[in-house]
Order: C-alpha cells, then structure tokens, then sequence
C-alpha cells in the first residue's frame, strides 16, 4: 500500500525516525562484530540490494517534491550474522623453497603463524626431506582465515629422464598433521617463442625466456644450413613450437623441439619433428617432407671461433711454412667435442705432435675424421658412435700453443679442407609413402602454429 506522507518536518515523522534510530542504536551497542560482520557480507554478496547516487541540483522547484513511504519489514540482521559467523574462507598461496630455508621462515612467506604446522615439518623426515635444502621447489598452501596450515604441497622431479614426478602432501587433521607422497606422470604441453637476434643467439634466447636445452636442439637442427659461427646477422628471425613437460601445472623441464622456422640472411628454414607409427625414432623434415639430415655436421664444435684455416700457414711452433691437414678452433679447455658422422673408433690414444687424438672411420668407409688435442678421449677403439654424440673434450695436448680442437676430414686418406667436404654432404630421405597423410596433417597444424609464435613476437618487438 502506498500514500503520501506528510513533509518530513512534521512531529510524526520525527518522532518515527527518532524512535527508529533509537533501536537501531540500541541493537549496534549491543551486536557491534555481528552488524560489522554483516555489513561487509552485504557489500560482498550484494544482499540483493542495490545503492545509487542522485544528482540534487538546487534548480529543482521543492515545492512538488514528496515523500513515498512503503510499510518494509527490517531484516533478520541476528540471523544473518550467524550465518556468517558459521562460513569458513579458505585462502591459497604460493612460494618457492629457499636453500636455508627454516619452516617458520617458509610458513612466513606463506603468510601463515602456526607454531604447530611448524613443529610438524620441522619433526617430519619425510616433509623435512622434499621441502628443505632445495630451491626453487614450488609450494602452494591452503589456509584458513585464522592464517592456520590446512593443507600445503610441492612436487619435484628425481632424475632429469623421468616420466614421473614426486608429490608432496601436508594435510591437517582433527588429530594432527598427515603426509604423503604421491607419484604422477609428467605431461606435455606446448609452447610457441619467436625472437629477433640483435646481437646473438643465446642473448636473444635468453631474452625470449627459451631454455637452453631447445637452444642447443634448435642449433643442432639447422647447423647444416645455418652458420650459427659467423653467418647470424642483425634482424635475423626464429619462431619454433616446443614441447614442456609439466607438474600440477607447472613446467618441470623443456622436452623436444616440435617444429621451428629460421630467416637468415634472406633465406627460410623451416624443420618439422616427424615419428612414424611403429618406428622407435623420429627425425627432423622440412615442410615438403624432405629429411633435414646431413650426413656430417658442419662443426665438431656447438660454438667456436676458426683460428686456422685449411691449406699453407706459418707453423706457429715451428715457425716456418707448413701444410695444414685440417681445421683449427678455438674452445676452452674442457668444451665437449662431437663426431661430426655416425661411424666407427679407428684410434683413440696418444700419437706424435697431435696429443690426444681420435680417428673415426664413418658409414662411407672411405671418409675418416681426426679430433686432435684432446685433454680427454671418451670412446675406445671399436665403438660405435653416433653423429653429434659427444667422445672427448677439448684441450692442449701434444704440439700446441693454446687450447684448441685440430679438426681433419680425410678421404681415402687424402686430407680435404672440411669446410667444403661437410658443406656438401646430405642424406635426401623423404618420408615413407605410408606416413606421408600423417605427416601432411601434423605439418599444417605447425604451420598454424609457427605463424601464431610469428605474429606474437612481432607484436612484441614492434
């Protein structure tokens, strides 16, 4: 029912709003923390009710404005207390472990104060064991309003190899805390980068936030076409697909490099990582379905500098004009050294003024490679090695002036300069005619892809 009330100045309506205020006054004396309480889960839920702001301009004539009043029933501002007093919130945080981390000093970044929790992870070998004197294991915890431990987990993986990740898990019971661990397989998971070099690889990998590991893979995959020694230049582009393998969400480790594209010097490369149903090894293509592998890397070395080209030099022991059977590079001692073929050890051990040396005898039994000193040989005679498997590592052993890899490519045992022997050398394997619908449909997904990591790099640069 509604009427019109007299102007508010009239004695009956300031006795009504008196007598009102009067009551509610009373009931705030009397339930501070419950209308508090409720106050604020009004404004958080709304309560179905809704406030607005009018605009009073003093042009507006008084005279015609009057009072609607509507006969409404207060609320149940007790009960609705209650209800409140009885919710439970619960809160979830994260952090990472630290090296000298205590468990006050964890349970602190977590922004919880529980002496027991602490107690509890202090006198527990198993959480003790997956939470302290390791960093960068990441913790998530569940907390009450109290700022009380409910329930805390981290996670980490054994050995690099696995499939599988560890699980840790704190919960608080009605008698106490309980622990856990849980074992869970690793899963895969996508990721798209692109970058632009300004001054090198590894600088703008490490820009973009691409792991090392996909570096070197991406490396390895184009190192046939790609000069990555000398021929990058400045606005050089790459965009690639790469998988992670992840725990509860979060990346663990980089796995493999799924497909990558490369504008050097004008020129495109595209790669495609392709495994045919029933095989146990994949291998890299191009889009049209051509194998990307080379018979021999261009390089014994991932990165170098040539201080020693093929052909006559000064000896710069000897001192006079010389031959010079093969390649020089500049490495550290220690920097692991590749067989540039798949092939067969022919000599692994100490000979004249080439040190440490090691001679492989490859697939086409007339080409034979020579790594020479070596500070350390990692193969023996007989074993069979694989093309950029690692069997000695740099040093200065034998006739030398520095740390340095003598490279040699012979054939039938007529040195070449390797630089134009390696450059030439290339397997045209296509994909088998039974995979090729396979891998028709996996390369148009990648295509897709490498075009997504192109167009977000080029948003991001420009």
């Amino acid at each position: 029912m509604f009427w019109i009330s007299p102007p508010l100045g009239t004695p009956r309506v300031k006795q009504h709003l008196i007598s009102f205020g009067l009551a509610a006054a009373d009931f705030v004396h009397r339930h501070p923390k419950r209308i508090t309480a409720t106050v604020t889960s009004l404004l958080l839920t709304g309560a179905g009710g809704a406030f607005a702001v009018a605009s009073l301009e003093p042009g507006l004539p008084l005279a015609h404005t009057h009072l609607v009043s509507e006969a409404v029933q207060l609320p149940e501002l007790a009960a609705q207390a209650d209800t409140l007093d009885s919710h439970h919130f619960t809160l979830y945080r994260s952090e990472q472990t630290r090296g000298a981390d205590t468990p006050e000093a964890l349970l602190q970044r977590l922004g919880l104060a529980d002496p027991a929790a602490a107690a509890f992870l202090r006198a527990n070998a198993t959480a003790r064991k997956a939470l302290f004197n390791h960093a960068g294991r990441p913790v998530t915890a569940e907390a009450s309003a109290q700022q009380e431990l409910l329930s805390l987990r981290t996670h980490w993986v054994e050995k690099d190899s696995d499939g599988d990740f560890k699980r840790l898990v704190v919960e608080r019971t009605d008698t106490g805390f309980t622990t856990r661990v849980e074992t869970a397989p690793l899963e895969a998971r996508q990721r798209l980068v692109s970058g632009v070099i300004q001054s090198s690889l590894y600088a703008t990998t490490d820009e973009v936030g691409l792991p090392d590991s996909v570096t070197k893979q991406l490396i390895e995959v184009f190192e046939s076409n790609v000069d990555f020694h000398r021929g990058l230049h400045k606005g050089d582009r790459f965009s690639l697909v790469y998988e992670t393998l992840e725990a509860d969400g979060e990346p663990v480790r980089a796995g493999r490099l799924l497909s990558a594209e490369m504008l050097n010097r004008g020129k495109e490369h595209q790669a495609l990582w392709f495994q045919e149903n029933g095989t146990d090894k994949g291998s890299y293509y191009s889009f049209e379905g051509q194998s990307l592998r080379r018979a021999y890397l261009l390089s014994p070395l991932e990165f170098s500098r040539i201080t020693s080209g093929f052909g006559m030099r000064n000896h710069p022991v000897y001192g006079y004009s010389r031959e010079h059977k093969g390649t020089d590079f500049a490495a550290p001692t220690g920097t692991p050294v590749r067989a540039v073929g798949d092939g067969t050890v022919l000599f692994a051990g100490v000979q004249n003024g080439y040190g440490k040396i090691i001679q492989i005898k490859h697939r086409n039994s007339k080409d034979t490679t020579f790594y020479a000193h070596l500070s350390r040989i990692g193969v023996k005679v007989g074993e069979q090695v694989s093309q950029g498997e690692t069997i000695g590592n740099v040093g200065t052993t034998g006739v030398s002036t520095g740390p340095h890899l003598h490279f040699e490519f012979r054939v039938n045992n007529d040195p070449q300069n390797p630089a134009e022997v390696l450059a030439e050398q290339r397997e045209a394997v296509p994909v088998s005619s039974a995979g090729r619908a396979a891998f028709a449909k996996l390369a148009a997904g990648m295509k897709l892809q490498l075009a997504a990591a192109r167009d977000v790099g080029r948003a991001t640069f420009e």
